[in-house]
This record gives C-alpha cells, sequence and structure tokens, in this order.
C-alpha cells in the first residue's frame, strides 16, 4: 500500500501518440468552430450593412408565377414554400424515374457487351463508348431541341391506337382515376403480395427440408392475379381513364409529359447506363470462371446459369460504384435549369432566388436537398451491400 502512495504520478507527455491524437483532434475541432463562426459573424454583419434581411419568412409570401408541371395542386397565389415542395418533387420524380431506366439498360447492355454474338457485342460497345464520352448537358440539349421540339404540333401529332399522343406540346396519355372499387383492389393487391411473401418462404423452407423443387413464380403470379381479379369482379372497376382530346390547339384532359421531362430522363437514362454496363461488365468478368463450369457441369443452361450463380456473385463487386452512378444521376439533374424543367435549381434556385433576393438561404436549402438525396440513396445502398455481402465463419 505505501509503494503505491509513494509511486509517483505518470504525466502527461507530447511524445505520447494518444497525448498528440487527443491534443490535434481537439486542435481542429476548436479551428472549424471558429471558422464557422467567423464566416456567419462576417455574414450577418455584410447582410447588416447593406440592409439586406435574412431569415425564412419569405417562405410564407405568394410566388406569383405559374409552373409548366407540378405533381400537386398549384396556383399562381400559393407560397414559396409550395414552390419548394413542388422543384423537390420533380427532382425526385426525374431520379426515380432515371434510376431505374438506367439500371435497366445498364445491365442489358453490360451483359450484351460478353455476348459472343459479334453484332451484339459490337453494337453495345458503340453504344458505351458513343454516349459515356458526351457530356450530359449537351446530350440533354440534343433530345430537347434536335428530337423532341422538332415534333409537329398537336394537330399534327403521332398517335398511336388513338391514345397515346407525341407532339411538340410532349406526350399526352389517359389518365388513370381512382373508381368506386379502388381501396378494395389496393386492399387485394397488399394482400396478395404478403401471401406471396409467405409462400415463398414456405417454399424455401420445404426445398431445405425435403429438397423438392416448388413453381413460385408461376403460384406468385397466380396469386397477384386470382386476388385482384376477384376483388375487382366483386366491388368493380378499380380505375376509370380520361383520354386526351384535342380541343383547339392542344389536347385537354389525360396525362402529359412535358417535352423537358422527356428530353432530361431520356439523357440521363442514356448517359448514366452506359457507366452503369460497364460496372457490370466488369462485375460479371470479375467472377471465377470455374462457376460457370460448375453450373454447366450440373446441367444448368446459360440464362440460369446467369441469372442464379453468375449475377448473384457479381452483385457484391456491382453495388459499390453503382452506387456513384446513382448519386451522379441525381446531381445531374440540376443541369435541367438549360431546358428549362422546374426542378429545384431552375424553379428554387432560379425564379424564386431572382424574385426575393434571399440569396443565401436560397442556396441553402437547395444545397440541402441534393445532400438528403444523396445522403438517402447512399444509406439505402449500403443497406442493401450489407445484405448480400458474404458472410465469413
Amino acid at each position: 500500500m505505501q509503494n503505491l502512495i509513494d509511486a509517483p504520478k505518470q504525466k502527461l507527455r507530447f511524445s505520447d501518440p494518444k497525448v498528440r491524437e487527443w491534443l490535434f483532434q481537439i486542435i481542429t475541432i476548436v479551428a472549424v468552430v471558429s471558422l464557422g463562426w467567423y464566416l456567419f459573424n462576417n455574414t450577418q454583419t455584410n447582410l447588416q450593412h447593406r440592409g439586406i434581411t435574412s431569415g425564412f419568412e419569405f417562405l410564407e409570401r405568394s410566388a406569383g408565377f405559374g409552373i409548366a408541371q407540378h405533381l400537386i395542386d398549384y396556383k399562381e397565389s400559393d407560397s414559396y414554400a409550395r414552390v419548394f415542395v413542388i422543384g423537390l418533387l420533380n427532382t425526385l420524380l426525374v431520379t426515380v424515374i432515371g434510376v431505374v431506366l438506367a439500371t435497366l439498360l445498364g445491365f442489358i447492355i453490360g451483359v450484351a457487351r460478353l455476348s459472343p454474338n459479334w453484332m451484339i457485342n459490337k453494337l453495345a460497345t458503340v453504344y458505351v463508348e458513343v454516349f459515356r464520352n458526351i457530356p450530359p448537358l449537351l446530350q440533354i440539349l440534343f433530345w430537347y431541341f434536335a428530337v423532341f421540339l422538332s415534333m409537329p404540333g398537336p394537330r399534327n401529332s403521332h398517335h398511336f391506337n388513338d391514345t397515346f399522343f407525341v407532339s411538340s406540346r410532349g406526350l399526352n396519355m389517359p389518365a388513370a382515376l381512382a373508381a368506386d372499387g379502388f381501396w378494395p383492389f389496393a386492399c387485394s393487391v397488399l394482400l396478395a403480395l404478403v401471401a406471396v411473401g409467405l409462400m415463398v418462404r414456405w417454399a424455401n423452407q420445404r426445398f431445405e427440408a425435403t429438397g423438392q423443387l416448388f413453381h413460385k413464380f408461376w403460384a406468385g403470379l397466380g396469386l397477384l392475379l386470382v386476388i385482384p381479379g376477384a376483388c375487382a369482379l366483386i366491388f368493380g372497376a378499380p380505375l376509370q381513364w380520361e383520354m386526351p382530346e384535342l380541343k383547339g390547339f392542344n389536347f385537354v384532359g389525360g396525362w402529359v409529359l412535358i417535352p423537358e421531362l422527356l428530353a432530361l430522363t431520356l439523357a440521363l437514362t442514356v448517359y448514366t447506363a452506359a457507366f452503369i454496363a460497364e460496372i457490370v461488365r466488369s462485375g460479371i468478368t470479375s467472377v471465377s470462371h470455374g462457376q460457370t463450369e460448375a453450373a454447366r457441369s450440373l446441367g444448368l443452361r446459360p440464362g440460369p446459369t446467369l441469372r442464379k450463380v453468375i449475377i448473384p456473385q457479381a452483385l457484391r463487386v456491382i453495388i459499390p460504384p453503382l452506387t456513384s452512378q446513382y448519386l451522379n444521376l441525381a446531381k445531374n439533374s440540376s443541369l435541367a435549369a438549360g431546358i428549362g424543367y422546374p426542378e429545384m435549381v431552375s424553379l428554387f434556385a432560379g425564379t424564386v432566388l431572382n424574385q426575393t433576393g434571399q440569396a443565401i438561404e436560397v442556396i441553402a436549402i437547395t444545397m440541402s436537398v441534393y445532400l438528403a438525396i444523396s445522403i438517402s440513396i447512399s444509406l439505402l445502398m449500403n443497406v442493401y451491400n450489407k445484405r448480400i455481402a458474404l458472410i465469413e465463419r
């Protein structure tokens, strides 16, 4: 006991790695906080000297301008806050559609790049080398001015079965409106999905226990058709269709996809799919050729071998760089300002900024939106990546 009391206390020395680690972290935090406070204080001082008001009260003021496309109800007397929501929804619309279409097209082109057929292989190679080397803004301008705006007017529009009309005003199509049997039909679809999930789980457990296969695809398809179909027969049709009609110089009724949306979505899809195709090709080639030979020795055909053996293993290589392409597509949607599509940058950081003069607030909101979208995509893809990762024992 006396030895413990008489023992000299250990002193903190700068030569200790742990001491230096904590010291540098504290200095970094203090420097970052000080820099942030200086920038904030300097900005506030400059705004006061110039008589510029700051804050987010402008979001409650009336916008006073029209918007070409809005997924929710909007009128010119609505507030800037509603304009922000419309711009956000339009950005998310392009992002979601672009991600889905680019993924499908990219996987098809990537597999085609490895095809033994000379023609298919070379066409896929030309597609990749052409579209990934042209800047996305130029592709957007090409599809907008050279393709969609050069189409005839509504009276001379290209039509398909008098249902879909393509003109310089965009794509007009029938609109689905909820009927009396909509909610029972929606509940029946949810019930069918739950039934399919339980069936697949039962089939997998049965296969592991007995080794007997079950036709999950056909059984699931039957459930998805029979349950909602029976509900529609009992409660009536869930939807009624409003057809577009030409009145005067434009179409009335139905849904319309404006040419700005079509050009932006098509350009981003084609551009991003070229990069996804190369990611898919590299992911497939990373899988050992012995896996293919083992599948053939078991009697699997090329199609099932690709779907059940090669692709599941290649996904572990594909997912990380694929996430980056999704992020690039979401951020490239801001290039819509070049053709006037009403998304976040052109609508909120453009029109609203020019009308209100609240540059700092508007830019901060716009940057926060893109940051939130990017982080959300990253989190979802990371969760999926962990689910398909190999678990070592």
